[in-house]
């Protein structure tokens, strides 16, 4: 199979699909590798590593995906890019399509074949998803502790306080992978962290885990409301696979919270969890709603690309390998979580919290 790994142009997007290790296995497998001209400097590989490998450079981004059987990227494609969608063209990469209406259409109207990092399963588990959680989660109390900052607009708090000063109150929504990540970080800082969701087992382990130096409720409009208007940072990161997060912090709580207060919306990919929130870049990270501070950027590991590009070539490779070397059919037939990747093909969508979540349930495959 000829497999493509292009450039990301989404904004401030510095990962890359593939590392060179990856690359030399493909291609060690019998398979032609192209690799967009500079696409891994972001992430710290030269194009001299991919030629190494075993990868030929291509100078054009349409050449590049016109030789492809698979593109195998990281973020979904964005406007400039869906000119490049044809028919027999396998995409492998995030795509969360459930807040993406218009690049649905695309993939449906030129009939390629949409595999979603995110939608894979192992069990209960998503794991292309979880490495990028990882990242997230710890991420978002970096860029909160960073936002609450005075000169960039917050209250001026420190998360871990110092003696005889109290610390900041942060409150996350979600126990899963991202929420677990950002509690365990901010009680690190000395932050006093209050972990909530729906799911009492999951906040029994955390409990077991964590003992008193992590407070765990049960998530419900009254105790989230609560929570969050008393908070200093809040970190939401509530996923429904494929479908579009929940809005569990109301415009209502937020204008309850204290002047400078910030809000790290995770699950902004999916549509976010708070009211309000709206795709930012990490160019322009942030805004206010009331006086609170909104941090929304869509692509948070992509501002620590080095990382996140090992984190998740470690776990995608296995599954490019198998889609190369069986094709779509014979590989997604062998592995029932991994046909839960599976999000358009033949110009219909084959994933139904995602059709729910755009109303075209009417066109499931």
């Amino acid at each position: 199979m000829r497999i493509s790994i292009p450039r990301e142009v989404k904004n401030n997007e510095f990962r890359v699909g593939a590392t060179a290790a990856g690359v030399h296995e493909l291609v060690a497998a019998g398979h032609t590798v192209y690799v967009e001209k500079g696409a891994g400097l972001g992430s710290g590989i030269p194009d001299e590593e991919y030629i190494a490998a075993g990868a030929e450079i291509m100078d054009s981004a349409d050449e590049l995906w016109a030789a492809a059987d698979m593109v195998l990227k990281v973020k979904e494609p964005v406007k400039e890019e869906y000119h490049r969608f044809r028919k027999d063209l396998i995409l492998f990469a995030y795509l969360h399509l459930a807040a993406e209406p218009e690049l649905t259409r695309a993939l449906m109207d030129a009939g390629v074949t949409a595999i979603a990092f995110e939608t894979v399963r192992r069990g209960r588990a998503l794991p292309l998803l979880a490495p990028m959680s990882e990242v997230a989660g710890r991420m978002s109390v970096q860029v909160g502790a960073n936002a609450l900052m005075a000169p960039n607009g917050g209250s001026g708090k420190l998360l871990g306080g110092v003696p005889g000063v109290a610390p900041a109150k942060v409150v996350v929504l979600g126990a899963g992978v991202a929420g677990t990540n950002a509690a365990v970080m901010a009680m690190g800082l000395g932050a006093d962290v209050t972990v909530m969701d729906i799911n009492v087992d999951r906040l029994r382990e955390l409990n077991a885990l964590y003992g008193g130096r992590l407070k765990t409720l049960v998530s419900n409009k009254l105790s989230v409301e609560q929570e969050v208007t008393s908070a200093d940072l809040v970190i939401g990161s509530v996923l429904i696979p494929g479908a579009k997060a929940p809005k569990l912090v109301t415009l209502d709580m937020v204008s309850k919270m204290r002047p400078g207060s910030v809000l790290v919306d995770i699950a902004i990919d999916q549509g976010g969890c708070f009211e309000g929130s709206r795709p930012t870049t990490h160019q322009d990270p942030t805004f206010q709603v009331h006086d609170a501070i909104y941090y929304c950027v869509a692509n948070m590991p992509g501002g620590v690309s080095h990382t996140s590009t090992a984190a998740l070539a470690n776990v995608t490779l296995p599954y490019a390998v198998k889609l190369a070397g069986l094709g779509v059919e014979a590989a997604l037939a062998s592995d029932e979580g991994f046909a839960e990747g599976l999000n358009v093909r033949d110009g219909k969508l084959a994933n139904k919290p995602v059709a729910v979540a755009l109303g075209l349930e009417a066109e499931l495959a």
